[in-house]
């Protein structure tokens, strides 16, 4: 008898232990994935999405965040960005950012660098710094073998697709992609030989386009060279004719979006203007991804980082369901990473907790020019594998009054 009360007991003790590690409750869900746009509460247990309804009671949490007023959405995803930093490397000439000091501040859990990296220093990479972040960091893979800003990208001998593509195949998952870019020859060899490691590794290429000369033109790049499901970014940079003198969206970019090239905007500090953006959106022709193209170039200018990309998105005219969808599940279709982007049972709980404000705010774009607006979005918090990695407001610290300081942990 005592034994079966102890059983008894036991069991109810069981029952009551909270099933979830945290709660975010009373917020708007927006999960384009899975067709959520509504009140919801996202329960997270063991790093993990455990659970998104209606009304969650406080009680099954071992913490409730309280986030009523605001979005909460899939943790947001950068597909352009340059965050390996070369051993070695002058200060004045490397331009790559250190992902965990600014990714989680505007809601990004997962950054893919675009093209820093070849397959002769990829290893490096990973050793350094992809192994290292809290951030999720990818790849796309440079065509030159040394990577970006190694003064080798304008020779098609250092073009090795098939060790691109081998270095891909022995990182699945990480290696995303390859990158052509900043290429100045005459012809067509890093669009062709991405395309060729593309064709090997099956994976997408991205096209940093560069300039325009008598043979590289953007109606071959987009009807021609690339493949559907490539990516070709900087769409609104206006250097390559995207928007005619005419001032109507190049054919080309229309005809290429129906082949299904997928346009991501690389905002950077040279690529993004409002005098291509503004008609872009006047005429339909808003992008596929939003990315930022961080560096240290960027992330001070008129770009600043992803919250402020978005925004000028917002303000442009996609709502605030297609910002978010541009930031989240459409990127991670793109570099064929369907674990991410979502608000999935079971997937790794990486969430941005996102504030819309409203007032009156300026925008500029990469030449210093302003545009006014009326909507802002800021990131209160963000969660990585379920952790608290970004608290804007403390929405989920305790208050001082109440908190159990630990003086050992001030103790070196």
């Amino acid at each position: 008898m005592k034994y079966a009360l102890a059983l008894l007991v036991a069991a109810g003790g069981l029952a009551a232990r909270p099933a979830y590690d945290l709660l975010l409750k009373g917020g708007h869900v927006i999960d384009p994935k899975n067709g959520i746009d509504a009140a919801m509460d996202v329960a997270v247990a063991g790093g993990k999405i455990a659970r998104v309804d209606r009304n969650i009671a406080a009680s099954e949490a071992k913490k409730v965040v309280d986030v009523a007023g605001l979005y909460v959405a899939p943790g947001l995803i950068d597909i352009h960005v340059h965050v390996y930093t070369r051993p070695g490397a002058a200060l004045a000439r490397d331009s790559s950012v250190q992902p965990d000091a600014f990714s989680f501040r505007s809601g990004t859990t997962t950054v893919v660098d675009a093209g820093t990296s070849g397959a002769r220093t990829f290893s490096d990479f990973r050793e350094r710094i992809i192994d290292k972040s809290r951030t999720r960091v990818l790849a796309l893979l440079n065509i030159v073998a040394a990577g970006m800003g190694t003064g080798q990208e304008d020779d098609p001998a250092q073009m090795d697709f098939e060790a691109a593509a081998r270095t891909a195949k022995s990182h699945p998952g990480i290696v995303v992609g390859f990158k052509s870019a900043h290429y100045n020859g005459a012809g067509w060899e890093s669009v062709e030989r991405a395309v060729k490691a593309g064709n090997l590794a099956d994976l997408p290429v991205m096209v940093d386009f560069g300039y325009l000369n008598e043979v590289r033109n953007l109606s071959t790049l987009l009807l021609d060279k690339l493949r559907k499901g490539d990516i070709y970014t900087h769409c609104y940079s206006g250097h390559r004719e995207e928007l005619l003198a005419n001032g109507k969206v190049n054919p080309a970019m229309i005809a290429g979006r129906k082949r299904g090239i997928i346009f991501d905007v690389g905002h950077g500090a040279g690529s993004f203007y409002w005098y291509v953006a503004v008609p872009f959106y006047q005429q339909g022709f808003p992008p596929d991804s939003i990315s930022t193209d961080l560096h240290t170039g960027s992330m001070n200018a008129g770009m600043k980082d992803m919250a402020t990309t978005m925004s000028k998105h917002l303000n442009l005219g996609s709502s605030i369901q297609n910002v978010i969808a541009m930031s989240t599940w459409n990127p991670a279709r793109q570099i064929k990473r369907t674990d991410l982007g979502h608000l999935d049972i079971g997937a790794e709980a990486d969430i941005a907790v996102l504030r819309v404000e409203r007032g009156q705010f300026g925008f500029v774009d990469s030449a210093g020019a302003h545009y006014p607006g009326t909507q802002r979005i800021v990131c209160e918090l963000t969660l990585r594998k379920g952790t608290v990695v970004w608290d804007l407001n403390g929405r989920a610290s305790e208050s001082w009054r109440t908190f159990k300081y630990d003086k050992k942990r001030w103790t070196r």
